[in-house]
């Protein structure tokens, strides 16, 4: 077994030169060497037998080996050309053996299934042969895994292959010496495969960490490089990266960006950078790749991954070939990935019997993919956030009589994304969820859609620092009072606030009502020119007037009358006595002065109170403070103690407003 940091990815000519010094007369390679002209010819120069057995895409020229084993050898007729690099050794063993060693489908199965080659023809039968066998199997090795994974072995399927078995007997050879997983399938004792199964356990726990702290940093130099306008091809360097890793972080950028990515490892001693890249469809790696041969050195691979090294002065010269390359041959659709839907479904034909049948077609990957359920306009029960780290999410969705259960892994930031009662589409694996013999369908979510406008209610949340981490980057902060502006403008820092009547509002897909507008018409004003489809309500009120209340006709009349009998009236020093004699608060006794005051019933002069007797009969609700109470007290009800669902109504019939004016302009 080669250490790949020791000898490279494929042949090695140092590496072919020690084995023939320690005796090697035949050298077989596996799943590698269709690249290594050089280092093949150097093998054969020293008296060797060289046996090629590959998979990966063919050059123009192959390596003069004793014999090239090939699925697609330009000189063969062999009728199925997509077996792993596993499968071709198993065929090679077959040949030798005069049979088909049919116990070692297990290894092919785990083999097939970890190089993500189609699941067809051949293949297809040799793994779910393989799975088969391996939910029996009796080898060590396999059981200490299951074991040691927590997994059940009768239940093994692709998926345990998958996202299992295989990491933790990749993990070894990608942090260092790839021999403890070797040992562990070649193991006939018990106790010894558990103590090398708990060793590769740990060594994946180690390769995943290595694998989130390089994939942030990537992503960090992708953002501060790129910010929204991200290349073609994403070409990003790192110094000291494991090598060993920089494949599983090239394929969580590839996914989390929808670009061809390529992960380099840079080691300034040696002046190398290695890497491995994957590509999205519409890129043909190893095509792409071949039109810089010129400055790689080494490359290997096929369609979609590929490995590589090259001199740390060309990689910039790489990501501008591969980038000019990629503008040729992607197009706009090419970068926008697609998910393709299967099967339509309403909830009332979700059964454990159809999904039980569903394992009768297993097993699903490359080339058969499992099916995509779609389940539309579902009305959001409940949205959790699950998981030590919160970064899971769980949702309950329904209909009118029937209730579903959602997992989306790794989504748990999309609950601060959902605001409550939401319709959403949901996309993904139907599966059982055994729980004390109980058995419920649940719904492994791969993505999900909101069609509607949303709306966030953060009234009740006085502090900014608990609401603010939860708004978007691009929302537009919008206040009705100068006064709300003073009063958030030290909790906001670098962000502007647009105040009404003072500054221009621009569309934007986020808008934050910080207080509460004077006037209705303020708030239409508001969406019509922001547009926005998520609104985030907070309605600071400084001096809420609703639970005041508008004092009655009977007490107006009463201090009316009061104030004619007296003449006048000395508020300032008075007032206490007055606001104890008929159980009214003081301020709403200034109120009522004021209004008074406006209706031209009294003159008001360093605090003192003068009836006018030629006074014209007038209604209260001329005077512009009983209006703005009114107003205010009408707008308070509205929008800031009205329940969630009347605020909606509230904001729906605005955003009606809204797109009727706008089909009016546009006819």
């Amino acid at each position: 077994m080669p250490n790949r940091f020791e000898h490279g990815y494929g042949p090695n000519s140092d590496y072919f030169e020690q084995l023939h010094t320690e005796g090697t007369e035949v050298l077989i390679t596996v799943d590698n060497g269709i690249s290594g002209i050089e280092q093949v010819a150097f093998a054969k120069s020293l008296g060797m037998t060289i046996i090629v057995t590959d998979h990966h895409e063919m050059g123009d020229v192959l390596p003069e080996a004793d014999a090239v084993i090939h699925p697609r050898h330009p000189e063969g007729n062999y009728p199925f050309g997509e077996l792993a690099g596993v499968g071709v050794a198993f065929k090679l063993a077959s040949a030798l053996l005069g049979e088909p060693p049919l116990d070692l489908l297990e290894f092919v199965a785990i083999g097939t299934i970890a190089d993500l080659v189609p699941l067809e023809d051949e293949n297809r039968y040799m793994v779910k042969e393989g799975i088969r066998r391996l939910r029996r199997t009796q080898r060590p090795g396999i059981k200490a895994l299951m074991q040691v994974s927590g997994h059940e072995q009768s239940a093994l399927s692709e998926e345990t292959i998958g996202f299992t078995i295989g990491p933790r007997l990749n993990a070894p050879g990608r942090l260092g010496d790839a021999d403890p997983a070797v040992d562990l399938l070649k193991a006939e004792d018990e106790q010894l495969a558990l103590g090398i199964a708990e060793e590769l356990n740990d060594l994946n726990k180690e390769r995943q960490q290595l694998v989130k702290e390089i994939a942030k940093e990537a992503q960090e130099q992708v953002e501060i490089r790129y910010g929204d306008h991200v290349p073609h091809v994403l070409v990003i360097e790192g110094e000291g990266w494991n090598p060993g890793v920089v494949g599983i972080v090239s394929s969580r950028l590839t996914e989390k960006y929808y670009r061809p990515s390529i992960i380099l490892s840079l080691d300034r001693e040696t002046g190398i950078a290695k890497g491995s890249a994957r590509s999205i469809e519409g890129f043909d790696l190893y095509k792409e790749l071949s039109k810089n041969a010129s400055i790689l050195p080494h490359f290997g691979g096929h369609a979609m991954a590929a490995g590589m090294s090259l001199k740390i002065e060309d990689v910039e010269l790489l990501r501008s070939n591969l980038n000019e390359q990629a503008k040729e041959v992607l197009t706009e659709e090419d970068l926008q990935p697609i998910l393709s839907i299967d099967v339509p479904l309403g909830l009332d034909e979700i059964d454990i019997a159809s999904i039980e049948a569903l394992e009768k077609i297993r097993p699903f990957g490359m080339g058969f993919p499992k099916p995509v359920f779609l389940l539309e306009q579902l009305d959001t029960i409940s949205v959790r956030k699950i998981g030590s780290a919160k970064d899971h999410l769980k949702l309950e969705m329904g209909d009118r009589s029937e209730r579903l259960d959602a997992i989306f892994f790794g989504a748990g930031a999309l609950a601060d994304e959902m605001a409550p009662q939401s319709k959403l589409s949901l996309t993904g694996d139907l599966q059982i969820n055994e729980w004390n013999g109980n058995k419920k369908a649940q719904l492994l979510v791969e993505d999900v859609k909101c069609d509607e406008w949303q709306l966030f209610d953060y009234r009740g949340i006085r502090e900014p620092a608990r609401w603010l981490p939860l708004i978007p980057d691009q929302a537009q902060f919008i206040a009705f009072s100068e006064e709300a502006v003073q009063h958030f403008a030290p909790f906001f820092k670098e962000i502007p606030i647009s105040l009404i009547g003072r500054d221009e509002l621009h569309p934007s897909s986020a808008i934050v009502l910080l207080d509460m507008p004077q006037a209705e018409e303020q708030l239409k004003q508001v969406m019509e020119k922001t547009l926005a489809n998520r609104v985030y309500l907070h309605l600071h009120v400084h001096d809420s007037m609703y639970f005041e209340k508008m004092p009655d006709r009977q007490q107006f009349g009463w201090y009316y009358s009061f104030l004619k009998k007296r003449e006048t009236f000395d508020l300032y020093n008075q007032i206490d006595m007055l606001s104890k004699h008929k159980g009214w608060k003081k301020d709403m006794i200034k109120f009522m002065t004021k209004v008074f005051y406006e209706l031209e019933f009294v003159t008001l002069e360093n605090g003192k109170v003068t009836m006018l007797t030629s006074a014209d009969k007038r209604d209260l609700a001329e005077a512009p403070s009983y209006k703005k109470r009114q107003q205010q007290i009408k707008l308070e009800e509205l929008l800031l103690y009205a329940p969630y669902q009347d605020l909606k109504k509230v904001f729906n019939s605005l955003r009606e407003t809204e797109a009727v004016e706008e089909e009016k302009l546009w006819t």
